[in-house]
């Protein structure tokens, strides 16, 4: 019995992966917008009519409605499990693409992708790592979630190069409909791997009722949301995430257009290797998060991106930055902004256990989109206030030591009901 449970577990973990290297073509987004840009400018017949100003907006609401959606998207997956939640999350992507598919108009494309295409991604991405995490022990949660999450982070190695063999023979629309369909197919056949353990299961390696860790024993008195939102470890954690992906996905985007500059057609070999920084950090911060905790993982990327913000401001500054560099950068930076996405669903499990996990992981994912509208406007208008990237990068790192410094406040902290 035991063999079948492990390869149960490791069944559940690998369909979460999957799920999430479909829903990760949210990545992709700057592709199909090269397009539509491209679209607009040539005209003609079925050609999009749009604004160039809101090329972005289907994207930056799909960002935002992906990120609310993990609270609704979590109580789902709490109460009717993940293979239900999953499914649905298949269903709502399959159908926004399917339906953008069939037009160029843009109040369509922002529902289409954007809303449904967010509500779905949300699902299914809140449903892929809490069945995962109850197969294993403690000691290997943040292995299990960065393998889980890995998944998003990498989609863009295979999607982007797709996406543009597609555009290539097929046009846009039929690339969209292409996607609906396999991506339906996909998510809603995997969700069908995503199973809970049997009441009672207890993982290889933890005695039941005994030698767990302490924040384990905390867990099981497994805080609603509304405890949860009454400690101060809630805002502490919810803030330093805001910093952590708020600062990553705004160098993320200056790298693409910087790289596009100096690298011209090369330049997806610094998305490419972007990606892979992305999954390898969210695998390796997991592991190392095992081994010498949470806080200490969290307070050392963190520092590390402080400095790659600072050693930004010459790279991005020069208008002949060594490709080499570049993607160096690249890879670093994606890397750091991949550890967040597994130290904060393994925190929020440490503090606040598995029952309610994934309601209470939405509401801490909600940094995610919070920090990243908001730190991608900041940016924004610094550099369009000072014509150059310098005081957006020191305002980053000047935020990152501060999320650093606060997460020594998180140690030996537990929720006290």
């Amino acid at each position: 019995m035991s063999r079948s449970v492990k390869n149960k577990g490791w069944a559940v973990t690998f369909s979460g992966t999957g799920i999430n290297l479909a829903l990760g073509i949210l990545y992709t987004w700057s592709i199909f917008k090269g397009a539509i840009k491209q679209s607009i400018e040539t005209g003609g017949e079925g050609a999009f009519a749009w604004d160039l100003a809101s090329l972005n907006d289907p994207y930056a609401v799909c960002c935002i409605v992906f990120a609310f959606a993990m609270i609704l998207a979590g109580k789902c997956q709490d109460r009717f499990g993940p293979r239900i939640t999953a499914c649905i999350g298949g269903v709502l992507v399959g159908l926004g693409f399917i339906w953008i598919s069939r037009t160029t108009d843009y109040l369509t494309w922002v529902l289409g992708f954007g809303v449904l295409g967010g509500v779905g991604i949300g699902f299914g991405y809140s449903a892929a790592t809490p069945p995962a995490l109850k197969w294993f022990p403690p000691s290997k949660t943040g292995l299990i979630a960065g393998l889980v999450v890995a998944g998003f982070g990498l989609a863009s190695v295979y999607i982007a190069p797709l996406s543009k063999y597609l555009l290539g023979i097929w046009g846009l629309q039929s690339a969209m409909l292409f996607f609906g369909i396999a991506f339906l197919i996909v998510v809603c056949g995997l969700s069908m791997l995503l199973v809970n353990p049997p009441a009672g299961y207890v993982p290889e390696g933890v005695n039941a009722g005994a030698g767990q860790p302490a924040s384990s024993s905390q867990a099981q008195n497994d805080p609603r949301p509304s405890d949860m939102m009454k400690t101060r470890a809630f805002y502490t954690i919810w803030f330093i995430y805001f910093i952590g992906a708020g600062a990553g996905l705004m160098v993320i985007g200056s790298i693409a257009g910087m790289a596009k500059q100096s690298m011209g057609e090369m330049a997806f070999l610094v998305v490419a290797l972007l990606a892979v920084g992305n999954a390898g950090g969210r695998v390796i911060a997991g592991v190392l998060s095992d081994k010498i905790g949470r806080r200490s993982t969290l307070a050392i990327m963190l520092s590390f991106q402080a400095v790659l913000m600072l050693i930004s401001i010459p790279v991005m500054g020069s208008a002949s930055s060594s490709p080499i560099i570049l993607v160096l950068l690249a890879v670093f930076i994606g890397f750091n902004y991949g550890t967040n996405l597994s130290l904060f669903p393994s925190l929020t499990k440490d503090h606040w256990g598995l029952k309610n996990f994934g309601v209470n992981y939405g509401i801490v994912f909600t940094a995610w989109g919070v920090g990243g509208l908001v730190m991608g406007r900041l940016s924004q208008m610094l550099i369009a206030g000072t014509g150059s990237y310098t005081s957006s990068f020191i305002t980053a790192a000047v935020l990152l030591i501060i999320g650093a410094l606060l997460t020594f406040t998180l140690e030996g902290k537990r929720v006290q009901l």
